[in-house]
């Protein structure tokens, strides 16, 4: 997957059109994630947080992509409301690591001012979505 100049997520035969605000900054958070953890010290707690972090954060852009290809309202309804939970989760992971002053603070602050603003977008499409007909 490589993300063009024109704005276009591109996956093996798939062109998926990032103009939505939320699609595009779901996809450069998750790459923001990478990059901070690909920095972590290769100590076991590190490893454990990094791979729930990952795990989280890489969720919430992949299940606004997945929802694209749902089979109903509530299908679509059901992975935005999972996207929002990865959120949820990923702002618990940053904090954590915040607060145990495993790593500096100043690059958490950014990162979690990030996942906050996209767990907002989520909810009020939500609100959008389960407030409108299909």
């Amino acid at each position: 997957m490589i993300l063009t100049n024109n704005s276009k997520l591109i996956s093996n035969n798939h062109n998926l059109n990032l103009k939505s605000d939320l699609k595009y900054r779901s996809y450069h958070f998750s790459l923001s994630i990478i990059n901070f953890v690909s920095n972590f010290p290769s100590k076991r707690v590190y490893w454990i947080i990094s791979d729930q972090l990952l795990r989280a954060a890489l969720s919430v852009g992949a299940n606004i992509i997945e929802a694209k290809a749902s089979s109903s309202k509530k299908d679509f309804i059901n992975y935005f409301q999972i996207s929002l939970k990865s959120a949820n989760e990923t702002e618990y992971w940053l904090s954590l690591l915040k607060d145990s002053n495993l790593v500096d603070s100043s690059k958490v602050v950014d990162l979690t001012r990030e996942i906050k603003e996209i767990g907002k977008m989520l909810g009020s499409s939500l609100l959008t979505m389960k407030g409108k007909k299909f």
